[in-house]
């Protein structure tokens, strides 16, 4: 069964979200690590946790992912931002230890006026130094559509993040509503994109799909996600990007514009045609 989970909130803990998520048909989730507007964070139960892990392995859960607060700016100009973002990312890295072997995904920033070159090595130095912090969690630098100074509008940019941190545990989550607003045509030429992303960052470094729609045309650079098969990307597009060979083995989170019965909706929906795709492509 492919790996399908949609945002989640912690307040009630890792149990619950856990809970929820098979109340929905999910059988992963994404969360914040706090506030996304802001710096708090709420303390987690070791507890809960072990409950929630017994939980992901008797329901045969794939890996779950802690999304940074959207604040987060590694290159900042401001140097007092640059170390709270730092500093921030440590923190998360280092309780996820309590949940060791998932993933940690980031917006990797805008530079505000001072250069995309720049604001790539403050992005990279920061990675560097906040790494050792959670050993056993890989994080994700997330493709961004290209809005304001956004770093990470294209492939070049993450790839050039990743060669200047060195590092295994750094990989990429691709946001198809991100590629699609910042001119990458997934609906249409998927096979070339993902090319295209073999050729400049390698498709072993592509470990997670946030899977929406957009209601925006290819190459607005707008950043704003829509429900599956309401947007331009449409379901076709998006069931294209489920089942292909070289990604349908990823887990896939939903972030589109939805409370939770939506959710469980478009989870019915993926894990309906989701196999009819496939059956389509093994028989190509």
């Amino acid at each position: 069964m492919q790996i399908i989970g949609c945002h989640l909130s912690v307040a009630k803990g890792f149990l619950a979200m856990g809970e929820e998520a098979v109340r929905l048909g999910a059988n992963t989730f994404q969360f914040f690590t706090r506030n996304p507007r802001g710096s708090k964070a709420k303390a987690w139960d070791q507890e809960d946790i072990d409950a929630y892990q017994a939980l992901a392995e008797a329901k045969g859960f794939g890996v779950i992912l802690a999304h940074a607060p959207y604040t987060l700016n590694l290159c900042s100009k401001e140097e007092k931002t640059r170390q709270f973002a730092r500093q921030t990312m440590a923190d998360d890295l280092q309780r996820l230890e309590m949940l060791p072997g998932n993933y940690y995904n980031f917006h990797p920033g805008s530079h505000v006026g001072q250069g995309v070159q720049t604001g790539i090595h403050l992005i990279a130095q920061g990675l560097r130094e906040v790494l050792p912090a959670g050993p056993h969690t890989t994080v994700l630098l997330e493709t961004m559509a290209g809005k304001g100074t956004e770093v990470g509008r294209n492939f070049e940019e993450i790839a050039a993040i990743l060669d200047l941190v060195g590092e295994d545990r750094v990989g990429v989550c691709l946001d198809t509503c991100h590629v699609w607003d910042g001119g990458y045509d997934i609906r249409d030429h998927l096979e070339e994109v993902l090319a295209l992303f073999d050729r400049i960052i390698g498709l072993n470094r592509l470990k997670a799909i946030h899977l929406n729609d957009s209601k925006n045309l290819c190459h607005s650079q707008k950043d704003r996600h829509e429900k599956i098969g309401q947007g331009q990307i449409g379901a076709a597009g998006l069931l294209g990007v489920l089942c292909h060979p070289s990604l349908c083995q990823l887990p896939f989170y939903l972030e589109t514009p939805n409370d939770l019965d939506g959710y469980a909706q478009e989870i019915r929906f993926l894990r309906q045609h989701g196999p009819e795709c496939l059956a389509e492509r093994g028989n190509d």
